[in-house]
């Protein structure tokens, strides 16, 4: 399964409590249930992944947010700079990391502050 940031993003905003709840109705239990682990993988929560016979998540639980997790989330958070990132990526017609995202995503921020 390929990994989508966007889910990413609603799954930590949905982790810290995002009022209204972000709407994950377009995604499979497979994709939330492979998604949530790789959040736990990339230290981006705390929790756990329960594994089936052959190893695949099968389910997970999540506790909370990392300080790693808020960090991203709060480049995250705003809708413009998210969206402005997404557009910077797809013209560049590459897959990114997510230390890269939050890279664009910190430049973004830096420029809407006026920072250089």
């Amino acid at each position: 399964m390929k990994r989508d940031m966007n889910l990413i993003r609603l799954q930590l905003l949905e982790t810290e409590g995002e009022e209204p709840k972000p709407d994950l109705s377009a995604y499979t239990e497979e994709q939330l249930v492979y998604h949530s682990a790789l959040l736990i993988e990339a230290e981006l929560v705390h929790g756990e992944v329960i594994t089936d016979g052959s190893g695949q998540p099968a389910g997970t639980v999540i506790l909370r947010l990392t300080w790693a997790g808020h960090e991203f989330l709060d480049a995250a958070r705003n809708d413009t700079i998210w969206h402005n990132a997404a557009e910077r990526i797809k013209k560049s017609g590459v897959d990114v990391t997510l230390s890269l995202l939050k890279e664009v995503l910190n430049q973004l921020l830096k420029q809407s502050l006026g920072l250089p």
